[in-house]
């Protein structure tokens, strides 16, 4: 027993020497904000220590809770009276040079109870071609940004929704489309599940069409969770999805939602997806998430502050 105690220890040793680069450099890892007003929390999951490189709040202003300097903040534009508003050219701008990315449109495909922005895909087009495209290019925003088509469900109907959306964006533009530098994509289940639709969503923007090489479209997976499980089975989850996002080449960025202490987790996710306890301690998941022992954070752990 002690043993095979040993064999396991040394294998682990061996896997986080391997793993200690790719955390410290070339991390893919941020958070989705969802108003975690604990200061503890906040500074430490923002830490110079973490793996975290990015995050972002379903806004286009990044929020005054997070200190930000060791992060990119990463604006979205979640609707259509946003896309369409006088103030978002102001607020884009305003952004530091740091920020690079814009992402566009939440959940299109779902309803604005759940959190989704309820659009059309034709309307989605439409807007996204008036208000949306022209930042590629330098105009409104100060800069040239990088923006993503909408990051719809991972489910069938989300499927359909960017089949749609792309169909009537060549509609409006038969020669461009739809402009994009990268595709932002959601999962909430199991890992085999994150594996199967990300691959799907590969071969609709890649495989199919013809994009090579550098040409071809990252996915940055912008909400990831399992839902409605004990921390066990999340924290397995876990183990199975970060190294595969981590080596899988077309994933550039993903960011866990569960940014949060258990009792502020909703109904719907559960609180297994926390990466908080109530007392502001690393969950077993959220020492995971922030790199674990290599990286100096350990179940239990609480950052300064209140």
């Amino acid at each position: 027993r002690n043993k095979s105690r040993s064999r396991k220890t040394s294998t682990l040793v061996a896997l986080t020497t391997l793993l200690l680069p790719v955390l410290a450099q070339d991390s893919k890892r941020g958070f989705a904000y969802v108003g975690n007003a604990h200061e503890a929390d906040n500074n430490l999951i923002t830490s110079s220590r973490t793996p975290l490189k990015w995050y972002y709040n379903w806004a286009p202003s990044p929020p005054p809770q997070v200190p930000s300097q060791n992060l990119e903040f990463v604006p979205l534009i979640h609707g259509l009276d946003e896309a369409s508003s006088d103030s978002i050219s102001r607020q884009l701008s305003a952004l530091p040079d740091s920020s690079t990315h814009l992402l566009s449109f939440n959940e299109p495909d779902g309803t604005t109870e759940s959190g989704g922005s309820s659009i059309s895909p034709e309307d989605a087009a439409k807007a996204y071609i008036e208000h949306i495209a022209k930042f590629r290019e330098g105009e409104g925003g100060g800069r040239k940004w990088k923006i993503s088509h909408p990051s719809v469900t991972g489910s069938g109907n989300g499927l359909e929704w960017l089949k749609d959306f792309n169909a009537s964006c060549y509609d409006i533009d038969e020669e461009n489309g739809c402009p994009t530098d990268f595709v932002a994509a959601h999962w909430y289940g199991a890992f085999d599940g994150l594996a199967s639709w990300l691959g799907t969503l590969d071969e609709f923007y890649n495989a199919n069409g013809s994009r090579e090489g550098d040409d071809k479209l990252k996915i940055w997976v912008t909400e990831l969770a399992l839902p409605q499980q004990d921390e066990q089975m999340t924290v397995q989850m876990m183990n199975s999805t970060l190294p595969y996002l981590d080596g899988l080449d077309y994933v550039e960025r993903y960011a866990w939602f569960g940014a949060f202490r258990e009792g502020d987790a909703n109904e719907w996710t559960g609180d297994g997806v926390a990466l908080f306890d109530d007392d502001g301690g690393l969950t077993e998941l959220g020492a995971l998430y922030l790199g674990g022992e290599q990286n100096g954070f350990a179940e239990g752990q609480k950052g300064e502050g209140e």
